[in-house]
């Protein structure tokens, strides 16, 4: 399955065109086009990478699962790897997916999977087709704008998931296990997250520099804008993953206190039946009761066992000692 778009003067005049017409509206200088490629196979990219002379280890590179994100320069052209990010709300889990991008002078070709919505890429350039005009440079500003606007969304969503594990930790009635496996799964979405933006900086950085000004000349205040937005998140995931530290520390404190408390008081009922219980062991009382040597008063002492375990079974797990 692929995409394609051609804009001319900043115009869009072709979309979903032939692979194979890529070359054709490449003839014209003042044309550049978008190809997008979802989950290709070796001669899809090969084919692309015929038309527009690709260099054979990026193609390489762009085949190849679990690339660490970067920006690899080549004679001709750039090859980029970033990850789009989602993140569970429920589960608090972070699925990752990897988007790849070819960037000419006048062409960009992205290669993932459906993980990431081709369509939302779309709706930023078309929300912003004034800046059509300024080159290859507004189709790979679209595409970074988007990735980082997703990591950034994510941010604020692990941000809200933190504070709900605030306002339950000191919760009675929470449950503790429930706190601990929810603080390591956020904790792990965390470090997903970090792994992948903060290496965004580098990229930014790259496109930023004064020597590739001849790449966006007049789009460099927008690249600027989205390497603003990808410091705040890695600060935002700094200081996130410190405080679901705190919390985790937090909570194994609360568990202690609890444990001491709960410790206490059942030291206390157990001193209080101890004396009585020494009392009559030491004497040796074995006085007579309701069904003293009787078939019944078995049977009753035996329910009377079972009841008041029961009952104390029953108190312990509601205050959650047990």
């Amino acid at each position: 399955m692929h995409r394609t778009r051609a804009y001319r003067a900043g115009e869009l005049v072709g979309e979903d065109f032939a692979i194979d017409d890529v070359s054709d509206y490449l003839e014209s200088d003042d044309c550049m086009i978008w190809v997008d490629f979802v989950n290709p196979t070796k001669a899809d990219i090969d084919k692309v990478g015929d038309e527009m002379n690709l260099h054979e280890l990026a193609i390489e590179d762009a085949l190849e699962p679990s690339q660490r994100p970067k920006l690899d320069r080549y004679e001709n052209f750039l090859f980029a790897v970033m990850y789009n990010v989602a993140f569970d709300q429920d589960s608090g889990t972070m699925a990752t997916h990897e988007v790849k991008a070819f960037i000419t002078k006048r062409a960009m070709v992205t290669i993932h999977d459906e993980g990431f919505d081709a369509t939302q890429l779309m709706k930023t350039w078309d929300d912003n087709e004034d800046l059509s005009s300024k080159g290859v440079a507004f189709l790979v500003w679209g595409l970074l704008d988007r990735i980082v606007d997703n990591q950034y969304d994510t941010a604020d969503a692990l941000d809200d998931a933190i504070d709900g594990l605030e306002e339950n930790l000191f919760d009675i009635k929470q449950q503790t296990m429930e706190i601990q496996r929810r603080s390591f799964a956020l904790r792990k979405s965390l470090v997903t997250l970090r792994r992948v933006v903060n290496p965004m900086r580098e990229i930014l950085n790259t496109l930023l520099r004064r020597d590739d000004t001849k790449f966006a000349p007049d789009m460099g205040p927008y690249f600027q804008d989205v390497y603003d937005h990808v410091l705040r998140v890695i600060e935002q995931t700094d200081s996130l993953r410190d405080l679901v530290s705190t919390i985790l520390d937090t909570n194994l404190s609360i568990q202690s206190n609890r444990m001491n408390l709960v410790m206490k008081k059942v030291t206390s009922w157990a001193a209080i039946i101890a004396v009585p219980t020494a009392i009559t062991g030491y004497f040796g009382q074995n006085v007579p009761f309701p069904g003293f040597g009787h078939e019944g008063g078995v049977i009753f002492s035996s329910i009377a066992i079972v009841a008041v375990s029961l009952t104390l079974y029953a108190s312990f797990k509601r205050r959650d000692w047990l």
